[in-house]
């Protein structure tokens, strides 16, 4: 009988976990922009050349959803960012080093994308704009935003 309680309760713990992994889904109609595992996608044409770009249009709103099971940011890098646009990083963060602070020290969630959710950021100068996921950076997770008017 001890088993059959230890293998129910085992069945429900499982279900439970994976419950959180299955979770809502994002259409890919709702962002531009997904993050999965350590990467951000769409992924680069040719690999190992460029990170994963995406094109816009000043004033365009650009969406990136967190499509995979991990927690990722989103990242400007303050010299990746055009001479006269204004800096930006999920979480709302003023400058790339109060972003790396609150990542480190979990301030204010620290920027987080969770899993199903979405950030998104309008561009009003054109240029390239250079942003990493903080968390998977040694990972090669690095993107841009090529802007044009």
């Amino acid at each position: 009988m001890q088993r059959r309680a230890f293998l129910a309760a085992a069945g429900a713990g499982v279900t439970g976990a994976l419950a959180g992994c299955i979770g809502p889904s994002l259409s890919s109609s709702e962002y531009d922009i997904g993050m999965q595992s350590n990467a951000f996608v769409p992924e680069p044409a040719v690999k190992g050349n460029d990170v994963p770009t995406f094109e816009a249009s000043v004033g365009d709103t650009v969406v990136w959803a967190n499509t995979g099971s991990r927690n990722h940011t989103v990242t400007a890098y303050e010299d990746g960012v055009p001479e006269g646009a204004d800096y930006w990083a999920s979480g709302g963060f003023e400058s790339e080093q109060a972003a790396r602070n609150a990542w480190e020290n979990s301030i204010n969630g620290g920027g987080i994308v969770q899993p199903s959710e979405t950030y998104e950021h309008t561009f009003d100068v054109a240029g390239d704009y250079y942003y990493v996921c903080i968390p998977h950076e040694s990972a090669g997770m690095l993107g841009k935003v090529v802007v044009t008017e």
